[in-house]
């Protein structure tokens, strides 16, 4: 869809023949006024687009684009501390860093937690609404604060093992809901993946290459402390994403369906395609139905691809709906409702837009 609507271009014309031709009309297009980043972003419609950003990003960027009166769109931060809570060579040097940054002069895991506290509030003050964690797995774990920080302590120095360093990423991950609670930022998780599993190609080309490999979670269990604790907080949203589609109806929708914190995470990476779009919307709806989703949520690092993303996500409910319109459980006045309800309503929901 990007060829034939952005660019004028038959994607049946592509060949190894037309390669050439293809780039240069492609390279012509781009260098027009109407596809500078804001004419696009007016174009295409976005009413909120969402970057993800490291905890100590003075979000610079988002500032002079807030002040820009010039500009009307919405463009906001995204808190993403996965390099603060994951232990690894680096965890010492990083953990420095952010206590000298935001410590408030505390040192230790108090001083931690405060200043993972205090870069969230900065955050949110820019604009904020969400905070992002890629964890390996959605376990959760509720530690005493000294337990805890004798992880933490084990963590920097460099001599915790493998158990502890688990122990205490998912106590952080723990910990990021409880503060969530506290701020309001949304909490949005994505587990589940091999990272850069071929070592020849990482050496070669480098991580994120292509070689990351999902495997099968548990949520239920793995997001117990925090649903047992935080679950029914109020204000508190909690949107699990997942490459695993085995856990949509045999776990994450139940759970949704129970807890009024939890929103479905639309179908991401693997997932991400017409087919797999369709099986995950027959697998959560009958349990969770149809209000209990974060909406379509588009990840893509091609901003040209944005208008053909959301296309196929609102043909693939069209889709849905029209069938069971088919068959007479649903009306066609209520179905057109709810694909509103779908594509507009819920995302604003989820990430309180």
């Amino acid at each position: 869809q990007e060829f034939s609507q952005l660019f004028g271009i038959d994607p049946e014309s592509i060949s190894a023949a037309t390669a050439d031709q293809v780039y240069d009309e492609v390279s012509a297009v781009l260098a027009t006024e109407e596809f500078r980043p804001r004419r696009l972003f007016d174009s295409f419609g976005i009413d909120v687009l969402a970057t993800t950003d490291d905890p100590l990003d003075d979000l610079e960027a988002h500032r002079r684009l807030a002040a820009d009166p010039s500009f009307t769109g919405r463009v906001v931060p995204t808190f993403r501390p996965d390099a603060y809570l994951s232990v690894g060579k680096d965890f010492a040097d990083r953990t420095d860093r952010l206590l000298d940054s935001a410590g408030d002069g505390l040192t230790g895991y108090t001083g931690y937690l405060r200043a993972l506290a205090n870069r969230r509030q900065y955050f949110i003050d820019n604009g904020a609404v969400s905070a992002d964690h890629g964890a390996h797995t959605p376990r959760t774990l509720k530690l005493d604060p000294a337990e805890a920080e004798s992880l933490f302590d084990a963590a920097r120095r460099g001599e915790a093992t493998a158990d502890q360093a688990r122990a205490f990423e998912a106590h952080m991950l723990y910990q990021m809901a409880r503060m969530s609670v506290d701020d309001g930022l949304v909490m949005t998780l994505h587990p589940g993946v091999h990272r850069n599993t071929h070592p020849a190609t990482a050496q070669t080309y480098g991580p994120d290459t292509g070689h990351d490999i999902p495997f099968a979670v548990d949520y239920s269990t793995g997001l117990r402390p925090v649903l047992e604790d935080f679950g029914t907080a109020e204000g508190f949203h909690l949107i699990p994403f997942t490459i695993d589609e085995t856990v949509y109806s045999r776990e994450i929708a139940p759970i949704a369906g129970f807890y009024p914190s939890v929103f479905i995470g639309a179908p991401w990476w693997f997932l991400d395609a017409p087919d797999a779009m369709l099986r995950f919307r027959a697998a959560v709806t009958e349990t969770a139905g149809f209000t209990r989703n974060s909406g379509f949520i588009d990840d893509t690092r091609a901003f040209c691809s944005i208008p053909a993303r959301h296309d196929t996500s609102r043909r693939i409910e069209a889709s849905f709906l029209a069938r069971l319109v088919a068959e007479h459980r649903l009306s066609e006045e209520r179905a057109a409702q709810i694909i509103v309800e779908l594509v507009d309503h819920a995302p604003r929901k989820a990430f309180k837009l």
